[in-house]
Formats: structure tokens, sequence, C-alpha cells
């Protein structure tokens, strides 16, 4: 009996990163892309709708960024969440791993690391 897929939302405000997430995951079977969100505010919404079992989380985004949204996303919806953004240290990223976020992982590292992250952050067992 096969595995049940991994389901993600992706968060991030640049559309042609979320493409090339998208595009660098399908070749993992046991990971389905299965929304995505441009905003901290969206992401509650759509992790509320999709009860997702993974979320990844830029940092830097318009109308709600993405530590207030791991924040309440962690609070009411449990979901693991791994923060994905440009930087790959600093206070910002502290803080989102501090308001929840189980991982991090870089930008400019996804395409050896994220996938294997996912994986980790869903196997992980729920945060209280």
């Amino acid at each position: 009996m096969p595995k049940a897929a991994i389901r993600l939302l992706i968060v991030d405000d640049d559309e042609r990163f979320i493409a090339a997430v998208e595009a660098m995951l399908e070749s993992a079977d046991d990971i389905e892309v299965i929304g995505r969100a441009a905003n901290g505010d969206e992401a509650l919404r759509r992790a509320g709708e999709l009860l997702p079992d993974v979320i990844t989380m830029d940092i830097q985004m318009p109308v709600m960024d993405g530590v207030d949204a791991t924040r309440m996303i962690s609070h009411y919806f449990k979901v693991p969440i791994v923060v994905l953004t440009g930087s790959d240290s600093g206070q910002r990223v502290q803080e989102a791993l501090a308001a929840g976020a189980v991982a991090h992982v870089a930008k400019s590292r996804a395409w050896g690391s994220l996938a294997s992250a996912l994986r980790a952050a869903a196997a992980a067992p729920p945060r209280q």
C-alpha cells in the first residue's frame, strides 16, 4: 500500500519562486502541493481551508508577514512550518522559529534540502 503524500501549502509572495518549488517537488512522489498563498493573511485562511500536513513560509511578505502568520497558524492549527526564506540566519528567522516554525531552509539551499526538511517536519510529533 503506497504511503500517503505529505500535503504541502506554499506561502511566498514571489509567484515565480512558488512555481520553481512546485517544479522541484514534482519528482518527490511523497509530497503533494495542495495550495499556495501570497501573504500571511491568505496563509491563515488557506491553512484552515486545506488543513495541510506541512507549510513552507517566507518571512517578508505584504499584508501579514511570515513571523505573525507562523505564530497564528502554529497556535490555531498546530501545522508544522518550515521557514523558507532568502536569509540564512538573522533576527527574523530566529523570531519565526520562536513563533513555532520547526525548521529553516534558505532559498539558496532549497534544491538540496527542502524535501528532506518537509519529510522531517511532517514526521515530527505535534507541538503543544
